[in-house]
């Protein structure tokens, strides 16, 4: 009988960091509250939704643990997510960039607060949301054609025989 050693999968932990719009900067940007009036700058989120129809929408995601062997990117948007009910929850990330794979040393792994929302740049490679409830409610703007049409997924086994688990 022949055999063969498989090669194990290696673990890489990412420590979730608490965002903040200095920290998100290279991936997109975090939006807070702001008093009613303000008027439209910087500040405020910063859409690319030309490319199509946009969609506001709220998905119900059932916890799946920390860990993660695959980071997803879409090209032709930009995409806002936020927790309802004010439920806190993590995100990994790396910087957009004109390579095929994401940059694993520039990942990133951060804690959202209920209190606000991401947006992500266009291209913003991501892996989540992760959370420790059983389930948790997100709002999601992007395309409505984003999950056909502009969803690029790189794998971190098949290519680096890695994952990642935020810690």
């Amino acid at each position: 009988m022949l055999g063969f050693m498989s090669e194990s999968i290696s673990t890489k932990q990412l420590l979730a960091q608490w965002v903040t719009p200095e920290n998100f900067r290279s991936y997109g940007q975090v939006i807070f509250a702001a008093v009613d009036g303000k008027f439209f700058d910087a500040d405020d989120a910063q859409l690319n939704l030309q490319n199509g129809i946009p969609r506001f929408y709220i998905m119900r995601l059932h916890q799946k643990g920390r860990k993660f062997r695959q980071i997803t990117r879409h090209v032709q948007c930009t995409q806002c997510l936020g927790s309802l009910d004010g439920k806190d929850w993590l995100m990994a990330v790396a910087p957009p960039g004109d390579s095929y794979k994401p940059s694993l040393e520039d990942m990133a792994a951060f804690r959202i607060p209920g209190n606000c929302f991401i947006k992500l740049d266009v291209g913003t490679w991501h892996a989540g949301p992760y959370f420790d409830a059983d389930f948790v409610d997100f709002y999601n703007l992007e395309l409505s054609d984003t999950n056909l049409v502009d969803h690029f997924s790189f794998d971190l086994v098949k290519n680096y025989n890695l994952e990642f688990d935020i810690v």
